[in-house]
């Protein structure tokens, strides 16, 4: 079964392939990627790898995790799953507020609210 890992603290200069051959010496890796921002295309700091057994796994985080990788200390662990598809998040939609009501006053509504009380 191929268990995913989830490593952490990546310099910005590590790569999808660097990444692949750091933990190939661990097992089969079946993926390896650095997360980049859409937009710039730059590493966010924090990858996956996917390794063909849980025992591969196992061994990639008891060696790998703070272990150093071009002058940083990685986090690795076992990737957790959010259990929602296509990302999960807010179903509400907007802010998050189901009545539409956005919680603060029009101007018109403070100056007649803070006169009424004098």
């Amino acid at each position: 079964m191929v268990k995913k890992l989830h490593i952490g603290n990546l310099a910005y200069s590590v790569s999808d392939d660097i990444l692949k051959d750091t933990f190939s010496q661990f097992g089969t890796v079946q993926s390896a990627t650095v997360v980049k921002d859409k937009i710039s295309g730059r590493s966010k700091g924090f990858g996956f790898v996917e390794m063909s057994t849980e025992a591969e796994a196992a061994n990639a985080i008891a060696k790998m995790n703070k272990s150093e990788l071009d002058g940083r200390t990685m986090f690795v662990s076992e990737s957790r799953s959010t259990g929602a598809p296509f990302g999960g998040g807010n179903r509400s939609g907007g802010n998050g507020n189901r009545s539409g009501f956005s919680g603060g006053f029009k101007g018109g509504d403070r100056d007649r609210r803070s006169s009424s009380r004098s």
